[in-house]
């Protein structure tokens, strides 16, 4: 784990994200995007602030291109929130922290 967020890779996606019993917000990020570096604080601060409600996990499209194309990721960060084992709604850009909870409230 990063902070309070989830550190996701192709071998525990599926445990972690499609099996949850809670909404899972998958934040697609890389090290090298700015944005993604910009919004990580605050998806960890949500991460927290959302326990037992909402799991924030991070994957790394530069490592997992396969679940970067599986889930049509073309631009970065890309939020895409997974409910009962498949993606329901996503924003795509830096967002800022009401966007944010407005974004998970309407799905929790």
């Amino acid at each position: 784990m990063a902070g309070n967020t989830l550190e996701v890779n192709s071998s525990n996606f599926d445990n972690e994200v499609l099996n949850s019993s809670v909404p899972v917000l998958v934040d697609f990020w890389a090290t090298w995007c700015g944005p993604c570096k910009m919004i990580a604080p605050m998806l960890d601060d949500a991460a927290k602030d959302y326990t037992g409600r909402v799991t924030i996990a991070k994957i790394d499209v530069s490592s997992e291109r396969g679940l970067a194309m599986k889930y049509g990721i073309k631009s970065i960060p890309a939020l895409v929130l997974f409910k009962d084992g498949e993606p329901v709604d996503r924003t795509i850009g830096a967002l800022d922290r009401n966007k944010l909870d407005a974004f998970l409230n309407s799905h929790i």
